[in-house]
């Protein structure tokens, strides 16, 4: 998704998929006791990956990751690709462009010689110049052509095509051909200033149709159309497993690593799967999860500030569902502090509400837009709107015109504390006469699940892969985006973020206008409610460094780093 953002599977994925899917319960932050004493909470700042040079890290090795689900769709650049899409798309894809934690873009000089911009006549003007010695594992040269397909493919949903996010893309007025064909020149159609934000994840040129981007990558990673220091082994979709191995092709800097297997596994067997030895790294971790884990041998515990956000989506295609006041209505029933109460507890973790999907707290010009929009918890009034609006109680729960005020929410994972924050909604709705049922699926269904629109009610997460905020405002809120599950946006919004945001020359007055109207459309749509970002707590085999390279997730908050640096340090894996 840019996503800015992307759907973070079993807690809920680009690049221009800045933003992307997830669906975890979003762990605690154990600052330093793991739960133990009596000490004022804390909130946690800065990123913690154990960063060391490459002179450090020994070469060999092999390391197991865990991961909730393969995707069935995977090219990242999809709408219905996940966390879990992109952190898979890494090991294999070209990393074109690299961020430090603090969210600095700079170009993987393996991929990219050059990149800049510069203004012409009133539209920014990207050169991205190809290093000549890159190539894709069929053979295909890198050149400009990847970066066409990629900017059709991502530049309208009109076309057949179905990406994450039009972002940024939909301005874009040409790519083409430079001095020569390792050279791509990109001209906007105005000036963009998060130009750096974009083909992240830049396609092989063969993906030049909406058949072949759309299904080429169904079930299948297409291991020929990727290019970098890793190259798939063994890909077992149905066993759970991908595996990756040195690529006899790569140019750049060998591999550290001799293989990378990722895991499907469920949150309660990848925590067992750590103490028992069979993995290197676990996350999402709780106070149980930290207390189980206490006394593994050769562990090492990372707290890190959390780029994602959990949230609660309203299904509006729902008839009961489908009036704003009732939806209005269901979030001032929604206590986000007794959730976070539930789900960090033993943590001692605190951090400050959260009241946009643009910008995190943390962030220079961030705005709560959400109280802007008038929310507040109070059961008394959520009560008195549907008492207005006509839905009366019938026993204990509400009807209107023969229809009961009541839904499904789907659970990813055997998680308890996932299971206890949806019982906790369940209680908080039925406070106003609405009843939930949960719905336990498999983490593994989480993709199928959103995609399919197979619930009412769901809770998920999205995941920033940059700190570029309003850049992508369009896969937040639009009607067509693919992260706005709710169905209640509306051209009038999606024609109100273009002319009135991503119109306007400069990041400072895009953020300003982004927020104030972010306010507007929450008053607007009650179709998502933010709810808390949390800590992002993991446990690794000491010595293993250079921890989560992808992006949208991980220990390096907006961190992406070359996958070929992830090793062990001297001495560690003996």
């Amino acid at each position: 998704m840019k996503l800015q953002h992307k759907l973070l599977g079993v807690v809920a994925t680009g690049g221009a998929l800045a933003l992307t899917l997830a669906g975890c319960a979003g762990g605690g932050n154990g600052n330093g006791n793991d739960g133990a004493g009596e000490e004022a909470p804390q909130t946690i700042e800065g990123a913690d990956y154990n960063p060391q040079p490459r002179e450090n890290l020994e070469q060999g090795g092999e390391v197991v990751f865990p991961i909730s689900e393969i995707t069935p769709q995977m090219n990242v650049n999809h709408s219905d690709g996940s966390v879990d899409t992109a952190t898979i798309w890494e090991w294999y894809n070209p990393q074109t462009i690299l961020m430090s934690p603090e969210g600095e873009a700079s170009a993987n000089p393996n991929y990219l010689t050059g990149w800049e911009a510069e203004e012409v006549d009133g539209k920014t003007v990207v050169t991205f110049t190809i290093n000549p010695e890159a190539k894709f594992n069929d053979g295909t040269p890198f050149t400009w052509e990847s970066y066409k397909v990629t900017w059709e493919a991502n530049r309208s949903s009109e076309e057949g095509y179905l990406p994450n996010s039009t972002d940024g893309y939909s301005l874009i007025e040409s790519v083409e051909q430079g001095d020569d064909e390792y050279q791509a020149v990109v001209t906007f159609s105005q000036v963009y200033p998060w130009w750096q934000g974009l083909f992240w994840h830049p396609l092989h040129p063969a993906v030049n149709s909406p058949e072949l981007f759309n299904e080429g990558y169904l079930e299948e990673p297409n291991a020929d159309w990727g290019a970098g220091p890793y190259k798939i082994e063994e890909f077992d979709k149905n066993g759970g497993t991908i595996s990756f191995v040195p690529n006899e092709n790569w140019w750049g800097d060998e591999p550290l690593l001799d293989k990378v297997t990722f895991r499907v596994l469920e949150p309660v067997a990848a925590v067992n799967a750590f103490q028992n030895g069979e993995t290197n790294y676990v996350d999402n971790l709780s106070a149980d999860n930290l207390e189980q884990l206490k006394d593994v041998e050769g562990a090492v515990t990372y707290r890190a500030q959390r780029t994602a956000t959990n949230l609660l989506q309203i299904n509006a295609e729902r008839e009961q569902f489908a009036d704003l006041e009732v939806r209005e209505a269901m979030f001032k029933a929604i206590d986000r502090e007794q959730i976070k109460e539930v789900v960090w507890d033993g943590l001692g973790y605190t951090e400050e509400p959260v009241g946009s999907l643009n910008l995190f707290p943390f962030q220079e010009g961030y705005v709560d837009a959400l109280s802007e929009a008038g929310y507040e918890f109070n059961v008394e009034d959520a009560n008195a709107i549907l008492d207005e609006a006509g839905w009366t109680l019938n026993g204990d729960v509400r009807e209107k015109d023969g229809v009961q005020l009541a839904g499904r929410l789907p659970i990813f994972g055997d998680d308890p504390i996932t299971q206890a924050r949806a019982q906790v909604i369940q209680s908080q709705l039925a406070e106003i006469g609405v009843q939930v049922e949960i719905d336990v699926r498999p983490a593994s269904d989480f993709s199928t699940v959103l995609t399919t629109k197979d619930w009412d009610l769901v809770l998920l997460g999205f995941s920033s892969s940059d700190p570029y905020g309003v850049a992508y405002m369009c896969q937040l809120y639009c009607s067509d985006s693919g992260l706005n599950l709710s169905a209640t946006g509306t051209p009038e919004i999606d024609e109100r973020i273009k002319n009135e945001v991503s119109a306007l020359p400069t990041a400072e007055e895009q953020t300003e206008a982004g927020l104030a109207l972010e306010a507007e459309i929450i008053a607007e749509t009650w179709g998502i409610l933010p709810l808390y970002m949390g800590p992002w707590i993991s446990m690794a085999s000491e010595g293993l460094a250079n921890l989560t390279p992808e992006t949208y997730t991980g220990l390096d908050l907006f961190g992406l780093s070359p996958v070929e640096n992830v090793g062990w340090e001297k001495g560690a894996a003996e």
